[in-house]
């Protein structure tokens, strides 16, 4: 009888002991994250900001694609060529850093670190 109350109060104890540790790793990582936050947030800023400036500049090429594509039955050659048939008044430039990158094969666009 003596065996298994031994037992149990052993995996009792574990389990217990278990628990601490991961509340004070808990609160450390917590209390490490409240100091970083201010960062964390302007990092996060400054992510969100250059993700819409992407996705900005990439709106009208996208658009002027699907156009001429839908007119033409084709996707254009380059993006050159939606300025050349005045889908577009000109190129947006590219965010600081990078480049178009464009496949007349499935008329999709990106912009790619140069």
């Amino acid at each position: 009888m003596k065996t298994p109350l031994l037992f149990l109060s052993a995996a009792l104890a574990i389990v217990t002991g278990c628990g601490e540790s991961s509340n004070k790793s808990a609160q450390q990582t917590n209390s490490t994250s409240a100091v970083n936050a201010p960062a964390d947030y302007l990092g996060a800023v400054g992510q969100a900001q250059n993700y819409a400036v992407r996705t900005a500049d990439l709106a009208p090429i996208s658009e002027a694609i699907r156009m001429f594509n839908a007119e033409n039955g084709r996707n254009p050659k380059d993006l050159n060529e939606l300025v050349q048939q005045k889908y577009l008044p000109r190129l947006p430039k590219a965010p600081a850093g990078s480049k178009f990158v464009y496949d007349p094969a499935t008329g999709k666009v990106g912009i790619a670190r140069e």
